[in-house]
């Protein structure tokens, strides 16, 4: 299955609440009369509900109705351009270019709860596969059972674990990953961090001292921080990234959960409202379900039609 498909597939419940109500829109615009004038004002708020109802966002919404309602469009011109204005918003959040770096550090971060830990392991096999020899860092000392699950997700990944037990010191156990790393010629560590609140100032000072250590230890790490979020969590995945912005020099997001959800308009809010780019989409369970996240297949999937 292409990505197209299977981003299709995880969006499925996103689009269903989308599809009577655009599909209506579009037929609108398509009514006799309509083919030269501008949207008329029904037409644009029932735009305007359909966007906000799968968790689009305000501010993404009034742009998004803002490109398209001032220009004469038939149906099918409407929804082009609002897949063309939403790969607009996307391509102004294009992650910075990396470094050429060995190793390449990138520390992920998020709330409990989001699949933080699965997207490590995700992320290994997806970088193994792609010929990086990779290392997980298990840093989450915090959690009860947490290393044992990163653990397991290692195996299933085939790639090796640094680890310590529960209540070690999460500082001196990435000191042990990125020491391991610089000594086996590892391409990439990935370190799992603990599921934290901007309010807990112990695990926000954890990562601070995490954050600290990668730098003294790698030039420029660490090199990315990817955010875990919740799709099924809507605008409040909005909340947790904006803080996790400020506090932790997040570059990027990982949005799981996508198939589970009717709020995977999320996306769009996260990019226009925060400026950050999209990295990976979680569809599924299955190892091989984190996909690498594309504006244009995304927007496709969202708006395709239900005829």
């Amino acid at each position: 299955m292409g990505l197209l498909d299977r981003l299709t597939r995880g969006l499925t419940r996103t689009a269903e609440r989308l599809a009577g109500r655009f599909d209506d829109i579009v037929g609108r615009a398509d009514a006799p009369g309509q083919e030269t004038a501008a949207l008329d004002v029904d037409t644009i708020e029932a735009l305007e509900e359909s966007l906000l109802a799968a968790d689009v966002g305000l501010g993404a919404t009034t742009r998004l109705v803002a490109a398209v309602s001032q220009r004469p469009r038939t149906g099918t011109g409407l929804r082009a351009a609002l897949t063309d204005e939403i790969r607009g918003i996307f391509d102004g959040v294009r992650p910075p270019d990396q470094k050429v770096s060995s190793p390449h550090v990138v520390l992920v971060v998020g709330v409990n709860g989001t699949g933080k830990t699965t997207t490590v392991g995700k992320l290994a096999h997806r970088f193994r596969q792609n010929g990086q020899q990779t290392l997980i860092c298990a840093a989450d000392t915090f959690r009860a059972a947490a290393v044992d699950q990163l653990q397991v997700w290692a195996s299933r990944a085939g790639v090796d674990i640094v680890r310590a037990g529960e209540g070690a010191d999460a500082a001196a156990v990435v000191f042990d990953a990125l020491s391991a790393a610089k000594a086996r010629g590892v391409d990439t560590v990935l370190v799992d961090t603990a599921g934290r609140l901007h309010t807990r100032v112990n695990l926000m000072a954890e990562l601070d001292k995490i954050r600290r250590i990668t730098a003294r230890e790698v030039p420029g790490a660490p090199h990315e921080v990817l955010l875990v979020l919740d799709a099924t969590v809507g605008q409040n995945g909005l909340v947790q990234a904006r803080e996790f912005a400020a506090a932790a020099g997040v570059t990027g997001v990982v949005l799981t959960k996508l198939d589970g959800t009717a709020k995977g308009g999320i996306a769009i809010a996260i990019a226009h409202d925060l400026g950050l780019p999209i990295l990976y989409v979680g569809v599924g369970e299955g190892i091989d379900d984190l996909l690498p996240f594309d504006a244009g297949a995304y927007a496709d999937a969202l708006f395709r039609p239900s005829w």
